[in-house]
C-alpha cells in the first residue's frame, strides 16, 4: 500500500479530531477532484513500519476520535487487502476509536467487502463537480452519502450516519433527524 500524507488533528474528514491516511491509487478520476496527485497507484510513499507508527502515535492521543482512510481511493483494487489488514489492526488496538473510509464506489457495490466489518462510517460515491456544495458536512458533492456501516450491514441497505449533536446558535443540541 502506498500513501501521500498522514494528516494530524484533522477536523474535516469525519467526526471529531482525526488522523487521516491519504492513500495512493484511484480509478474514478473525478472531474474537479481535490487530490488528483493521489490517483497514481505508484505515487507517494510505501506504507511502512514508520508510517504505521506515526498513525498509532496519533491514535494514542486521547483527544483523537479515530482514523479516516481517504485518498485517492482506499478501495482501489491494489489497496483493498492492505486497508482491510490495517483497519483490523487499528480496530483491535483502539476498539473505542472510530474508523471512517472515503470511496468513489457506491455502498451497493462494496457492502460485502471484508473491510466493512472494521468500519464505522463510509462516505460513498464519486465526487460530481456540478453537485459540489461547500456547506455539506463530510462530503464534497450532494450525491455522496455518509453511511453508518454497522446499521447498514444489519439493515441490508444503506443507512445514513447521524452524529448525536449538531451545532446551532444555542450551542450543541441533540439532532431530531438525519435527512441529509
Amino acid at each position: 500500500m502506498r500513501y501521500h500524507n498522514i494528516t494530524h488533528d484533522d477536523m474535516l474528514n469525519g467526526d471529531g479530531l482525526r488522523v487521516v491516511l491519504w492513500l495512493s491509487g484511484c480509478d474514478h478520476c473525478c472531474d474537479g477532484c481535490q487530490n488528483p496527485v493521489t490517483w497514481d497507484p505508484e505515487g507517494g510513499l510505501l506504507f511502512d513500519d514508520a508510517a504505521e507508527k506515526e498513525v498509532f502515535d496519533q491514535l494514542d492521543k486521547s483527544y483523537i476520535s479515530g482514523l479516516t482512510f481517504s485518498g485517492g481511493d482506499p478501495l482501489f483494487p491494489a489497496n483493498r487487502s492492505d486497508v482491510r489488514t490495517f483497519a483490523a489492526k487499528v480496530r483491535e488496538r483502539y476498539p473505542d476509536k472510530t474508523i471512517w473510509l472515503y470511496t468513489g464506489y457506491s455502498w451497493e457495490d462494496i457492502a460485502a467487502y471484508p473491510v466493512m466489518e472494521y468500519l464505522d462510517v463510509l462516505v460513498d460515491g464519486e465526487f460530481v463537480k456540478k453537485l459540489k456544495d461547500n456547506r455539506l458536512l463530510w462530503k464534497g458533492s450532494s450525491n455522496q452519502r455518509v453511511i453508518d456501516v454497522k446499521k447498514s450491514l444489519e439493515a441490508g441497505k444503506a443507512v445514513l450516519y447521524c452524529n448525536d449533536y449538531e451545532n446551532d446558535t444555542a450551542g450543541f443540541q441533540p439532532k431530531t433527524g438525519c435527512d441529509s
